[in-house]
This record gives structure tokens, sequence and C-alpha cells, in this order.
């Protein structure tokens, strides 16, 4: 197996090969003067299982065409089957279309990917709302993989979280708040989360209810698999505060993190926040290569 990272995940690469037992495979990235992107693959890989590891963070369009220019370059050598990973799959949460002539992106890009020679696929924690899975995205075999096993091991082993329960901030971080609930031998519970647009405003805020949660004297572990502005944690916080929460902790694979959202969080009461490197940041504690290692390991 030779696994190659884009230029976007290039010491995630490295760390998947150590992971499997592989050496990083050697390829060459530059940028000409135009703006050009020029790329060459220093590996032979006529007849070889290539992985080509690519996080689609924060600017992800320049990272997408230098996927397609790596992946057509080595089906056109003559790899003989070639995985993509994209830790964190950029343009996946529209996958539908709401309003008459809108490009439905999750799918744009998943036959991008087709069409350029990838023949199997992996993200972690994709954000599909209604699909669910990629697999319903892609026409080749595809995966979603989570990091919140990690994550859970990590908070159980660093932050030792005492009488603690698992909080999904939302519906749609239950599946992620049961992971880590699992690891931490704990319960977990559900908010509701609502939008409010007063007539006139463009923008909406955040209101997170915490039902009928007893959170006195609990240390309290949100699960999420996006934190981008950090409002609705900010809100959730705020919520279990008010119920007697004793400490709040954040756990989330893709810490987005739009400029503010830690400030607004921590504020709003939460002690600290761990994320993975699917997309680099300052609160990137936890790697991903060991959930993305198993996983090629499993289909080698």
């Amino acid at each position: 197996m030779i696994i190659l990272g884009g230029s976007a995940s290039e010491q995630l690469a490295d760390r998947v090969a150590k992971e499997v037992g592989v050496e990083p495979g050697r390829r060459e990235i530059k940028k000409f003067p135009d703006g050009e992107t020029y790329i060459r693959i220093h590996e032979d890989v006529k007849g070889q299982d290539v992985v080509v590891i690519q996080s689609l963070y924060r600017n992800p369009d320049p990272y997408i065409f230098e996927y397609l220019l790596i992946v057509d370059t080595l089906r056109d050598l003559g790899a003989r089957t070639i995985t993509g990973v994209a830790p964190y799959l950029a343009y996946a949460r529209q996958d539908s279309r709401f309003y008459s002539g809108e490009a439905v992106t999750s799918s744009s890009v998943a036959r991008l990917f087709e069409a350029a020679g990838t023949t199997s696929f992996l993200a972690i924690d994709c954000h599909l709302h209604r699909l669910g899975d990629v697999s319903k995205v892609f026409k080749i075999p595809a995966r979603n993989l989570s990091a919140m096993p990690l994550l859970g091991q990590y908070a159980r082993e660093n932050l030792k979280p005492r009488n603690p329960i698992v909080v999904a901030p939302d519906e749609e971080a239950d599946q992620w708040a049961a992971l880590v609930a699992k690891e931490l031998d704990s319960d977990h519970v559900v908010f509701h989360k609502t939008r409010v647009r007063k007539e006139g405003q463009t923008a909406s805020k955040v209101k997170v209810e915490a039902g009928s949660a007893d959170l006195k004297g609990m240390d309290v572990v949100f699960a999420d698999d996006i934190i981008s502005t950090g409002e609705t944690i900010a809100e959730a916080s705020k919520a279990c505060k008010r119920r007697g929460a004793r400490r709040v902790f954040v756990l989330c694979t893709h810490p987005v993190l739009r400029e503010g959202a830690l400030k607004r969080m921590k504020a709003a009461g939460v002690l600290k926040v761990i994320g993975t490197d699917t997309i680099p940041s300052p609160v990137s504690k936890v790697s991903v290569a060991p959930v993305i290692a198993r996983a090629l390991k499993g289909q080698s």
C-alpha cells in the first residue's frame, strides 16, 4: 500500500503511514507563478493500491482540484486501486435541493471524485443531514468512519470528568454523544435546538433547551461533529450551568472554529474544547490516524 498526502494533510498522511507500517509515499506539489498546480508522483504506482489523504477544510476548492489532479495522475500511471480519504468532507451539508436551481454539492463532489478515478472512499463523521451516510452519495464503495470513540478515550484519560453526563447539543448530534457515552460509561441526553429569526433580520439566533435534564453537580461533556461559530455550544453550556452543571467540556471531530468561536464558548462556561486533526487547530489534540489506518488495513 502506498499512502500519499495532499498539501492539506501531509502530516496526517505521515501519521497514517506510520500506523499502517509503511513509509509515506513521495510526491511533489508546487505552484507555478500564474497559480497553476504542479503534481509529480515519485513512486512506481503501477499495479499498486494507493491511498490519497486530503482534508477539505477552510479553503476547500484548491484542495479538491489538487486531489483530482493527483488521482487522475495515479490512474494514468496504472494504479490498481485508489482510495480517497477526506477526513473533513466539504460541501456535504447540501445533500438536497431546497430551492429550484440549487447545486446539490455533495453529489457534485462525489461525481468529480469518481470521474477522476477514485475506486473507494472514506470520510470521518461526515455531516449529511438527510442522507445519513456517504454510501448514499457515492456510487463507489464509501464509508463514514467516526473519531468519537477516540475523543471519548481522550476525555476519559485526560479530562477525567467526575460524575459525567454526555450531552448532544441538538438532535443530529445524538449519534456522536452515544459513542462518547459508551467510552465514558455514562448516560447521554439530547438537547433541543431551534433557530429564531425576527422579522427584518437576515441572521437567526440559536435557542437551546435542556428539557428535564438534572445536571446538578455533574461534569457535562458535549459531543458534536462540527463546531463552527460556537454559538450552539455556548447557548447549550449556559443551559447546563443554569441546571447546576459543575464543569463543561466539549469534544468535536471537526474544529472549524470561526474567529471568536473559542472565546464565545469559554465566556459561556466551557472549560476546555478538544478536537481532532481533520482540521489543524489550537484544539486538535486527537489524531484520526488510527481510525483511518484501521479502515485501510481492513480493506487490504
